[in-house]
């Protein structure tokens, strides 16, 4: 805002003001007058730059991090901490008993032993917290002598862990927090809470009913009221007045079935999440046993349940005219990550897609003509089909097989 207030403006707008007081002064450099305005100039830009400084960090969209902190702070909003990852791991024998605490490596980092999942399975949590500890699959390696173990194996990521959340994304989280408020246990404040959690990338609420009946299942049909009037005389008048006032209280959507909220989860990587991850979930909204009991942070009244979104398996097959020097062999690779990065923009936009996420085949052949060597694609099918795929509300794509010719 203040570039244009550079030293040499302002110098030369100092001496211009002191000549239209007296023209014969002496404003040239080295001169009494300009001895006495040039250290004021210099100073006055120094304002001026900080100036600039302090209306940047006043706006949460050109703010630093920690002013940016400051400003979410005020909406009880923080950046997500760093979280560490939790792994399964298959030990053998499978009779071997391991105590909590025992310690492996695996890569960079140390793994600790959480708690027994099942013969020779168990969770181990990273020792250091962020997405260094997702490395896995991999051979772990005890830290110090474990009696009687043969092998283990890190085999599956339960919960991602987590880097602190980078700037801009806070930042995004924070101006779209403007528009839609979180409260009491809406639909925004759902969102806001779980996406906070440690491992959650991503959530649908929704709310469930109980059985197949909805409020608009039970609202009477036309010519309910002279039904009612055409009853037998000696039909009790409790009864008449009873479905006197079910009629009217449908009529006008005030009957419902009571019903639950849906929570449908991605993990952090935007992928579906582990059961683990889920029950975690489960556990930090409304535990199970104590449903509706506000015993989460869930309000009372709340029955909330916890899913994961269902992944579906993409298989492309496509046909490619490649450069000179080029093959199927020497680009694979290439086209394999343009697939999965497509895959990945779409899971990451799943939450807030209204009717589902259609897997777009015009979208992955402009990914494969990015590639190198790549000179033209066609003939591309998904799961067999040469025709998008179109995926119901709950599902993800994830990478399945992957050909070409």
């Amino acid at each position: 805002m203040y570039e244009h207030m550079t030293y040499e403006g302002l110098l030369d707008s100092m001496l211009a003001a002191a000549l239209a007081q007296d023209a014969g002064l002496d404003t040239r450099e080295g001169s009494v007058l300009w001895y006495g305005q040039a250290p004021a100039a210099a100073e006055a830009q120094n304002l001026y730059i900080q100036l600039d400084a302090v209306l940047n960090e006043t706006f949460a969209d050109t703010a630093g991090r920690e002013y940016l902190v400051r400003r979410a702070a005020e909406r009880g909003l923080a950046p997500k901490a760093a979280s560490a990852a939790l792994v399964r791991a298959q030990l053998l024998p499978e009779s071997l008993e391991v105590p909590a605490g025992t310690r492996f490596n695996l890569g960079e980092v140390n793994y600790a032993v959480e708690e027994r999942l099942g013969p020779g399975s168990y969770s181990l949590r990273c020792e250091t917290a962020g997405e260094v500890g997702n490395g896995v699959p991999g051979t772990l390696l005890p830290v110090e002598y474990v009696a009687g173990l043969e092998s283990a194996e890190a085999v599956e990521l339960l919960i991602p862990g987590e880097d602190e959340e980078e700037t801009e994304r806070f930042r995004t989280r924070y101006l779209e927090s403007f528009s839609s408020q979180a409260f009491g246990g809406n639909a925004a404040g759902y969102r806001e809470r779980v996406t906070a959690l440690p491992g959650v990338g991503a959530v649908r609420v929704q709310r469930a009913w109980n059985g197949d009946l909805s409020p608009e299942s039970l609202r009477p049909p036309e010519g309910w009221e002279d039904w009612l009037s055409s009853l037998p005389a000696e039909t009790p008048e409790t009864i008449k007045s009873w479905l006197r006032n079910a009629g009217e209280a449908g009529a006008q959507g005030l009957l419902t079935t009571g019903g639950v909220v849906r929570l449908v989860l991605l993990d952090s990587e935007f992928s579906p999440p582990s059961e683990e991850l889920v029950e975690q979930v489960q556990q930090a909204v409304d535990p199970k046993g104590e449903g509706g009991e506000g015993q989460g942070f869930a309000p009372i009244g709340h029955v909330v349940l916890a899913e994961g979104a269902k992944g579906r398996a993409v298989d492309i097959f496509s046909r490619f005219t490649w450069e000179d020097g080029w093959d199927w062999e020497a680009g694979k690779s290439y086209l394999e990550q343009a697939a999965r990065d497509y895959l990945l923009r779409l899971r990451e936009g799943w939450a807030d897609a209204e009717n589902g996420l259609t897997v777009r085949i015009s979208a992955l052949e402009s990914a494969f003509l990015a590639c190198p060597g790549v000179l033209d694609v066609t003939d591309t099918t998904l799961c067999g089909a040469a025709e998008n795929l179109v995926l119901g509300a709950d599902e993800v794509p994830v990478e399945g097989e992957f050909d070409g010719a």
